[in-house]
């Protein structure tokens, strides 16, 4: 079993480091740096982005890809399922359903890049769950250059202040006091989480997708892996060459046995 998880850079890591710890299987993650960040660039060049890469794991015999990435998912996941339809996909949403099913909420803020946000499959969600009047949105794009910035630290001891600072800007006009949940709607926003928590305090639950999305992948390879797979070969496939885009893949992912491939198309 050959499982890809895709992202524009290093946030899919937040699953893929879930994924490597509760699914045996070969793994090959994509992280296309050179065309980081998706959410603020047009949705016509973003899947062109999106189809160049998938068409990669899948040439590589990925049989399961995860599309770790809000944003590529929300705009591209259908037609993937369309296209490629012996594939199992398994999609990225915000996890505004966790919230919503609590039945203790208050309000619910959820924060995503400005595409995410602007795509009917967000809005769809929300609109279904019967949550609108108790939903807000907030694009935090800047994160995503945080995430992908050489000056960042992810070492759980060290706060970034830059980060920070953003943070308390962008929240400046919200009375945290009235959410109940902040749903984290891209796998770059995890990545500072210590951070979302110095800023809003302890009285707000902090939600991401990824142990629902490993438990969706887990389910998948037991229907279609018969066979226990004990070997975890991993690959990291990035479309830039970039030491420090590997130095932080070992340092979120906690591994350090992986081939490196550049590719550039």
């Amino acid at each position: 079993m050959k499982i890809g998880v895709y992202d524009s850079g290093l946030g899919g890591l937040t699953i893929f480091k879930e994924a490597i710890k509760n699914v045996a299987a070969d793994y090959i993650y994509l992280g296309d740096n050179k065309n980081a960040p998706y959410g603020v660039k047009k949705k016509k060049i973003v899947k062109e982005y999106i189809f160049n890469n998938v068409e990669y794991l899948i040439n590589q015999g990925c049989k399961i890809i995860v599309i770790a990435c809000n944003t590529a998912t929300s705009i591209a996941i259908k037609d993937l399922r369309q296209k490629y339809q012996d594939i199992c996909f398994i999609g990225t949403e915000p996890a505004v359903k966790k919230a919503v099913d609590s039945n203790d909420y208050k309000k619910i803020l959820i924060c995503g890049t400005s595409l995410t946000i602007k795509e009917e499959k967000l809005n769809n969600l929300i609109h279904d769950l019967h949550a609108n009047e108790k939903v807000e949105l907030l694009s935090l794009d800047k994160l995503v250059d945080f995430a992908e910035s050489e000056k960042v630290n992810f070492n759980n001891n060290t706060l970034n202040l830059e980060v920070i600072k953003y943070l308390k800007e962008s929240f400046k006009d919200y009375k945290i006091e009235d959410y109940s949940y902040l749903v984290l709607g891209c796998t770059h926003f995890p990545l500072f989480k210590n951070e979302f928590k110095d800023v809003l305090g302890t009285n707000i639950n902090i939600i991401d997708g990824s142990v629902g999305v490993v438990n969706n992948l887990k389910n998948k390879v037991l229907t279609l892996n018969k066979n226990n797979q004990n070997t975890c070969k991993i690959k990291l496939v990035i479309t830039k060459d970039s030491k420090f885009f590997i130095n932080k893949f070992k340092t979120i992912t906690c591994v350090n046995n992986f081939e490196v491939k550049v590719f550039d198309k």
